[in-house]
């Protein structure tokens, strides 16, 4: 009679349930530390990777949050030169208290930089924010992947050209003596300056920014679409979906959170267009048409040694910069997309 597998009673076949499993078989696997673990079995846990990230929160820490302790000078008539001590100087510094600010309010040149700056924010976000998406949906449908790399890489090239580069190229291009400008002239037209025009410089601004960062964002969609399932593109074509039909209904949704994440970072950053970019071409065609925050931060600042009421402007673009933040990152929860932080 051979051996049964059965077990015989139900005591036998209790004690074989409640046998722990084999060394390294399924039931040996490592379950999850409990909800309620101590903070300091956790610290223990993790004790590798909060070393590994140690450094970059210390870089953070002393170049991000340690300067913000520097805005009480925006309370003050800062004098630098008191003392050699930067610390010092602002404790010996006379207190004025929101003086500054409203100077501020009363000053029409703020004024005129927050409307250039809000300009150029709405003109970047509507004609240089999608042309990434675009240029990266492109790419994406090249079938060939060398056409694909070298195109990615061409694009990619002025990422790493500096502003005073980029608006030489720009110089020779449309400036009064460029190349396009001799080109009318030799078919008796009359030649154009656009470096030097007010009126266009809001758009010539927005062109250089596409041309040498729009490569960085195609990186990143083209990152969110390698994630895209092949099977889904396949199910659709099965489906009877054309071309566009997968772009619309496969490609675009599988974009969605990146495109919330990017333009929740973008709108916060809308009040910062451009720092070097705008200070090189400012004196071209004057503060009417070129002042930003930023520019009028670092005139009233550093030029004319008015600290204190270069801190306050500071301010008071850091505050509205984070209501921005808030405001849009709230807006793609509403939109189910997770954002910047979770609900």
């Amino acid at each position: 009679m051979s051996h049964s597998t059965v077990p015989r009673t139900d005591t036998e076949a209790e004690a074989k349930n409640n046998r722990p499993a084999a060394r390294g078989g399924a039931g040996s696997a490592k379950q999850p530390p409990a909800a309620g673990q101590s903070l300091r079995l956790r610290l223990k846990r993790d004790r590798v990777l909060l070393l590994m990230t140690l450094p970059a929160v210390l870089l953070v820490l002393l170049f991000n949050y340690v300067p913000i302790l520097g805005n009480i000078v925006a309370f003050q008539e800062y004098d630098p030169y008191i003392s050699d001590n930067g610390v010092v100087s602002i404790l010996n510094s006379p207190w004025v208290g929101l003086e500054n600010f409203q100077r501020i309010l009363e000053d029409s040149a703020f004024w005129n930089a927050v409307r250039n700056t809000l300009v150029l924010f709405v003109l970047q976000l509507v004609l240089y924010f999608p042309i990434p998406i675009l240029l990266a949906l492109l790419i994406n449908s090249v079938v060939r992947p060398r056409v694909r790399a070298i195109s990615q890489a061409i694009l990619y090239l002025p990422h790493f050209f500096s502003w005073v580069l980029v608006i030489a190229v720009f110089q020779q291009i449309f400036g009064g003596a460029g190349i396009l400008s001799q080109l009318l002239r030799a078919h008796g037209y009359d030649g154009l300056d656009t470096m030097t025009d007010p009126g266009t410089f809001k758009f010539l601004v927005t062109a250089e920014s596409v041309w040498k960062d729009a490569g960085w964002g195609i990186i990143v969609f083209l990152a969110a679409l390698a994630s895209v399932s092949p099977d889904l593109y396949e199910a659709a074509a099965m489906d009877g979906a054309g071309r566009w039909r997968r772009m619309w209904h496969v490609t675009l949704p599988a974009l969605r959170p990146v495109i919330a994440l990017l333009l929740v970072l973008r709108v916060g950053d809308a009040l910062t267009v451009g720092f070097e970019q705008i200070l090189l071409q400012r004196d071209a065609v004057g503060p009417g048409a070129a002042e930003v925050l930023d520019t009028f931060v670092w005139w009233n600042g550093v030029r004319n040694q008015d600290f204190g009421y270069a801190a306050a402007a500071g301010l008071v673009k850091g505050v509205i910069s984070l209501g921005l933040v808030l405001a849009a990152n709230k807006v793609a929860h509403l939109m189910g997309e997770q954002g910047v932080y979770k609900k």
